[in-house]
């Protein structure tokens, strides 16, 4: 599989599409997205991600140069006094070679008042837990979806995943000024038994300190997502009506609201296209997944579907077929 470099090999804009650049979904929050890379292949992984992808046709980093001046640009457009910037991927932000200097360069920003990011871990180290503490890091959310080193290993779909090296970096991150949340993936039949366990030691860790400990998620399935076999995902009256009860046995939140983080509304800065209209996109990179080319359309990008044999350069007519946040997916025709 490629990795492309945006930024050096291919210049394209950081709004447009789901797996890189800046992500506005009409809050407060901006996502960042630097890169698409992943070290694991997470048996219910929603993105594909790791060395297992069987839907991918690339991977990609973007320079950081170019990240901060759309993230600079995002963060003024966006007229909000109370930011926050989330780093998380379609990968794991763990995987970005200058994610301290991002975290550094966002948390300097006058209207960024939170920057977190969320990981799975196995890259973490004390070293990088100390330079995002002295980069400003405000938190990161860490998934830990089972206890057991044999479940988790075969959960994660990597023989080196060591979930006992994860703990304790855990306890590194709870012993920092950085918060720690700890977010799970519940997957039914899969990991039942690890949940109740993950809060106990969420509790025992010192997670929390700002924010609440625990955030457990919901396993979905996604039509280009692995699915484990076997697994159906739960209804959501049945997640939050366990999340109740464990919330009463153990006496800590875990039914999570926007409040929780200070999430709030706040207009969109990218207008989203109108599903159906028609468009000329050129052609400028290879996509994400199998099938896709990176098309521009008015300092936008998008993703174009149904692409695979048209070269790059080319500029085609599309019809959009799906937009949301600011995203959108098109189809030549």
């Amino acid at each position: 599989m490629k990795t492309i470099v945006i930024g050096r090999d291919f210049d394209l804009p950081l709004v447009g599409c789901i797996h890189y650049g800046v992500i506005d979904r009409g809050t407060n929050i901006l996502q960042v997205r630097p890169t698409t890379i992943c070290p694991l292949s997470c048996v219910f992984c929603a993105t594909d991600a790791g060395p297992k992808s069987r839907s991918r046709l690339t991977e990609a980093i973007v320079r950081l140069d170019l990240m901060l001046e759309w993230l600079e640009w995002a963060v003024k457009a966006k007229g909000c006094r109370q930011i926050e910037v989330h780093i998380d991927t379609v990968g794991d932000p763990l995987t970005y070679p200058w994610l301290p200097d991002l975290v550094e360069e966002a948390s300097s920003m006058r209207e960024v008042k939170v920057t977190s990011i969320q990981t799975h871990g196995h890259l973490l180290t004390e070293r990088l837990v100390d330079d995002l503490e002295a980069a400003g890091l405000s938190r990161i959310n860490l998934s830990i979806d089972a206890l057991d080193p044999e479940l988790a290993r075969e959960i994660s779909g990597t023989p080196g995943y060591s979930v006992e090296r994860v703990k304790y970096m855990a306890e590194v991150i709870a012993d920092s000024s950085i918060d720690l949340l700890i977010a799970p993936v519940w997957v039914p039949k899969l990991n039942d038994s690890e949940i109740p366990r993950i809060i106990e030691f969420a509790l025992e860790v010192g997670a929390g300190k700002r924010w609440p400990p625990l955030g457990v998620q919901k396993y979905l399935e996604h039509p280009r997502g692995r699915k484990p076999k076997g697994v159906k995902p739960m209804s959501w009256q049945a997640f939050y009506s366990k999340l109740r009860e464990w919330e009463r046995k153990y006496g800590v939140k875990l039914v999570l609201r926007r409040e929780d983080f200070n999430i709030h509304p706040h207009p969109q800065i990218v207008k989203d296209l109108r599903v159906g209209s028609k468009i000329e996109v050129e052609l400028e990179a290879p996509g994400w997944l199998k099938g896709e080319k990176i098309g521009v359309c008015k300092g936008r990008a998008v993703t174009v579907v149904d692409a695979g044999e048209l070269p790059l350069g080319a500029r085609v007519r599309a019809r959009v077929i799906w937009s949301k946040h600011g995203l959108a997916i098109a189809r030549p025709y």
